[in-house]
């Protein structure tokens, strides 16, 4: 072991085949989480290029099946449905880690589970980086920031968590996901990325689960109230998922450990968002403030200086072309024609 702290030898190679002179080689990527919201936008980008396999590893726990229909039994994708706080033993190039529920409804409702899925399932995703030599990209979170004192959040900043509260579970299994990551880099020189990902939107979110965005659209389709937290007035930024997987791939295949924030800067209060998406669904629908949830950060924005600097990454899609057309998924899911 090098005393510096620095890795005494490369990762393995994959494969003696990569060398071969007459061989092809395909790039072989596991998605873990790949039916859910963002895993399965991410899982379309990916096939697109002939060069890819992928594999998906998913327990179904917030993510479904339906998300990747078009692509069951496609000769260069396979579907495993596996935990990943089980061992996977696979042999892959590349490993995108996005496996977690990442809404307070579902990590709340088994916080056990979401930290779980945090630490060891990590682990054993750096175990497979291990043995196979591949690169691997966590999807980490603004949440790691907690309720910032520090604004816009800068990726140098170490945040403001509470490490006993309802969110913990996520918010800490996240931070710790982080130092496991750089641990075995440093230790094993395991090739790393860290994404921490904003606030996301778009087609194919749980549409009842419990995320503002997803909460607004379903409520005006269905023509009850908005229900803004108290007091309205804190933040978040939206980035729409098409966005959010150019800047997860770049990351990948760039040359920076990270961790960078991914996210869309354009900020927006609970109120203005409430009062965009009913001008776009239905002038009609009423806002009701309700109770707000114990530990909710108070402000969210992005500094997304380094993504723009080492990914060359910002993003395309405002607020206002991005809502409806997540809009035309929840009509057609909601079985809500347009008047």
């Amino acid at each position: 072991m090098a005393t510096n702290g620095a890795a005494s030898k490369a990762p393995p190679n994959p494969s003696p085949l990569r060398n071969s002179k007459f061989f092809q080689s395909n790039m072989r990527i596991l998605v873990t989480g790949g039916a859910g919201f963002i895993g399965s936008h991410l899982v379309d980008k990916l096939m697109e290029n002939e060069k890819n396999e992928v594999i998906v590893a998913d327990n179904y726990f917030t993510g479904s099946k339906d998300n990747l229909k078009k692509w069951i039994g496609h000769p260069r994708f396979e579907l495993i449905r596996h935990d990943v706080t089980e061992p996977l033993l696979v042999e892959v190039d590349r490993i995108y880690h996005l496996a977690c529920p990442a809404s307070p409804i579902f990590y709340k409702y088994n916080p056990v589970k979401t930290i779980k899925t945090n630490v060891i399932g990590t682990l054993n995703m750096l175990g497979l980086a291990k043995r196979v030599g591949a690169r691997i990209l966590l999807t980490s979170t603004s949440e790691v920031y907690g309720d910032p004192l520090v604004h816009p959040q800068n990726e140098e900043y170490w945040g403001n968590v509470n490490p006993i509260g309802v969110r913990s579970c996520y918010d800490e299994g996240k931070r710790v996901a982080e130092t496991l990551m750089f641990d075995y880099h440093r230790q094993h020189g395991i090739e790393i990325r860290i994404a921490r990902i904003f606030n996301t939107y778009g087609p194919r979110m749980n549409i009842d689960d419990g995320r503002v965005v997803s909460n607004f659209i379903a409520q005006a389709l269905r023509g009850e109230s908005l229900t803004v937290q108290a007091p309205g007035t804190q933040t978040r930024s939206f980035c729409y998922v098409s966005d959010m997987v150019d800047g997860l791939i770049r990351l990948m295949e760039g040359a920076n450990t990270g961790p960078i924030n991914i996210g869309n800067p354009g900020e927006f209060t609970m109120m203005e968002l409430a009062e965009t998406v009913k001008e776009l669904i239905d002038p009609e629908v009423k806002l009701k403030v309700v109770e707000n949830t114990p530990d909710d950060p108070r402000q969210r924005k992005p500094d997304i200086t380094k993504a723009k600097e080492l990914l060359g990454w910002e993003p395309k899609v405002s607020l206002r072309e991005g809502l409806p057309l997540m809009e035309d998924d929840f009509r057609q899911r909601l079985g809500v024609p347009k008047k």
